[in-house]
C-alpha cells in the first residue's frame, strides 16, 4: 500500500465532475488497491474522508472513516466505509453550519451549511448496494466527498467567505469570531 500525492485546490482534477466506476472494474485488482492506497492516505493526513479525484483519479469513489481524529475532536465514530458511485438526497430541509476543512485546501477552515440528515445510496468495495440513512457530522463528511466528486470544494457552499481562517488562528481565537 501507498500514501498517494493529493491534489491541491487549483489543480484542475479537483474541478473536473468524476466518470462512475463500471461496475465490472470493481473487482480489479487495480481498483482495490487504489482504494488500500486511499485509506493508508487518508489515514496518514488525518482526514475523515477522501475521493478519488483528491489523489488525480478520476473516479467515483470515497472512503471515509471518523474515530478519534485530531482534527475533528469530539465528533461522533463513522465505521470505514468506502463508497463507489454515491447518490445522495437529503431527508428534510434542516441544515447545520460547521467547521469544515479539506485536505487539499491544507491549514484552512471555514463554516459551511450542510443538510443534517441524508438518504445514501452507492455500491461498496465489494459491489454490493448500499442504502442508508447519514446524519450529522456523518453526512457532513458524506457532503464533502461527494461535492469532490461532482466538482466542487467546500469553499463552494461557503454563504460567508469571512469565517475562512488558517487553523493555528482558529485554535488561538476560537471559533466565536
Amino acid at each position: 500500500m501507498a500514501i498517494l500525492k493529493v491534489a491541491r485546490l487549483g489543480n484542475p482534477v479537483l474541478r473536473a465532475p468524476a466518470p462512475e466506476v463500471p461496475v465490472a472494474d470493481i473487482a480489479r485488482a487495480d481498483f482495490q488497491r487504489l482504494v488500500d492506497d486511499m485509506v493508508v492516505t487518508m489515514r496518514e493526513y488525518d482526514g475523515v474522508g477522501l475521493a478519488a479525484v483528491q489523489v488525480h483519479e478520476s473516479l467515483q469513489v470515497a472512503v471515509l472513516e471518523v474515530a478519534e481524529n485530531p482534527r475533528y475532536p469530539g465528533k461522533g465514530a463513522v465505521p470505514l466505509s468506502i463508497l463507489v458511485n454515491p447518490i445522495i438526497a437529503p431527508l428534510g430541509d434542516e441544515t447545520e453550519e460547521d467547521w469544515e476543512g479539506c485536505l487539499s485546501i491544507p491549514e484552512i477552515r471555514g463554516l459551511v451549511p450542510r443538510y443534517k440528515r441524508l438518504r445514501v445510496t452507492a455500491l461498496d468495495r465489494d459491489g454490493k448496494e448500499l442504502d442508508f440513512v447519514a446524519e450529522g457530522f456523518h453526512a457532513r463528511v458524506i457532503q464533502h466527498e461527494v461535492d469532490h466528486l461532482r466538482g466542487h470544494v467546500y469553499l463552494d457552499r461557503m454563504p460567508d467567505l469571512s469565517t475562512l481562517t488558517y487553523l493555528t488562528e482558529l485554535a488561538r481565537y476560537g471559533a466565536n469570531r
